[in-house]
């Protein structure tokens, strides 16, 4: 089975390649971020954790966490931040690890991660290839007000938080450059693929 790691910034266009490589190829395809989510609900890996580490204060009314509450408390204080991302992590690549045996156990040809920390979590050690999905910032700019609603300075001020255009070509295999028509962007992976073997 071959892995691929998938990132790139903020509004660079990296779901519609992840349908693609669904849809064509039968990727697996696990996006991080979700997987987060799953493992942060009430009997996930990473419920009791947070809750011992920060107490109720971060859980609704319900008993599941409190998304708002919980980002509030750990983006005010980088202690607090560390100290969740010190639970939420290992947790989360530990689960990746067991869904890549799971799928290759199963006979799939193609797992792929998206991740925005792909490359400052040390992925590139567990992963076949890393691709980043590159997109010109005007693009990027465009794209996120007419999805998002973003303002401009809404989507600068996450593109400051992210890894640059040199880090992610310096850390990343291969490149696709998805600043134009889809069609463009679907022909570059296919020739990244073409004479891969899935098995």
């Amino acid at each position: 089975m071959k892995t691929i790691g998938i990132t790139g910034g903020v509004g660079a266009g990296k779901s519609a390649v992840l349908n693609y490589l669904k849809e064509k190829y039968d990727a697996c395809i696990l996006v991080a971020d979700e997987l987060a989510k799953e493992l942060e609900l009430p009997g996930g890996d990473c419920y009791e954790a947070l809750r011992e580490a920060f107490g109720d204060k971060i859980l609704a009314a319900d008993g599941q966490l409190d998304k708002k509450a919980f980002s509030q408390l750990i983006f005010s204080d980088e202690e607090m931040l560390k100290k969740a991302n010190g639970i939420i992590h290992p947790a989360v690549k530990k689960e990746i690890l067991a869904r890549i045996k799971e799928e290759e156990e199963a006979g799939r040809g193609l797992f792929v991660l998206e991740a925005a920390l792909l490359i400052e979590d040390g992925y590139k050690e567990i992963l076949d290839e890393l691709w980043y999905i590159y997109t010109d910032t005007e693009e990027r700019f465009r794209r996120l007000e007419q999805s998002r609603g973003y303002s401009r300075e809404k989507s600068m001020s996450i593109m400051r938080r992210q890894l640059s255009d040199i880090e992610f070509r310096k850390y990343c295999d291969f490149i696709i450059d998805n600043s134009g028509d889809v069609s463009e962007t679907e022909c570059q992976i296919d020739a990244l693929l073409y004479n891969t073997s899935f098995s």
